[in-house]
């Protein structure tokens, strides 16, 4: 019997090819996302096609209000979401996401009897969001092990990141290679309903200048 994972993900580029990883390792996968309040809404219709694409059989989504305490251009419509590079943090952080997600994620790994959780972080093209760092993954991996019967009773779970060292290119480049049609995904924090993408935020310059660098073509709908 494979070994069970659940794999986070967002309809993006990243998210899809830690899928593909995640298959390619030959884990029974549980594909998860969240329904939080965020703008770019076609991105859950995105995490839905890629896993019914990539044959997943168990794909869940949680519904969070993260759009009641706001303080993010993707979850406060007062705020717009930036089109020009910006220092320091960006607006389009949402306050303590990953730590929400990686939680519900570890719960849902207890039910499942999962030992192994996928997350889509990148400590080298990530907006500058602190939740997408090694030692913020580091220190929750110890957590985790520390307040589940899992962790205390049945030897631990790991939080995989096999995207964390990798630029954007060679994330395409590994997933071309693992078959991923990059088409699926969306990945703008403003898309339209169908998915379009508006080519200005920080997101789309990342994944357009990533199929620039892998030197193949960018298959991304843009408005």
């Amino acid at each position: 019997m494979k070994e069970k994972a659940v794999v986070l993900v967002s309809g993006g580029l990243d998210s899809t090819t830690v899928l593909a990883m995640a298959q390619a390792q030959d884990y029974d996968c549980h594909t998860l996302s969240f329904d939080y309040g965020q703008r770019h809404r076609s991105e859950l219709v995105a995490a839905e096609r890629v896993s019914r694409a990539m044959g997943v059989g168990d794909h869940k989504v949680v519904h969070l209000d993260l759009d009641s305490i706001g303080g993010s251009a993707l979850t406060d419509m007062a705020i717009d979401v930036p089109e020009e590079e910006t220092e320091g943090i960006p607006v389009t952080y949402v306050p303590a996401r990953n730590t929400v997600f990686l939680a519900i994620a570890l719960g849902w790994a207890e039910v499942l009897e999962a030992r192994k959780i996928f997350i889509g972080v990148n400590a080298v093209d990530y907006s500058g969001y602190p939740d997408c760092r090694p030692e913020f993954i580091q220190a929750f991996e110890r957590m985790a092990n520390l307040a589940t019967r899992v962790g205390v009773e049945e030897g631990g779970l790991t939080i995989e990141t096999p995207l964390i060292d990798l630029g954007k290119a060679e994330i395409i480049r590994s997933g071309l290679q693992l078959g991923v049609d990059y088409s699926l995904t969306v990945s703008c924090y403003q898309a339209t309903e169908e998915g379009e993408a508006c080519g200005k935020c920080d997101s789309c310059r990342l994944r357009r200048q990533g199929f620039e660098a892998a030197g193949v073509a960018d298959p991304t709908r843009y408005r």
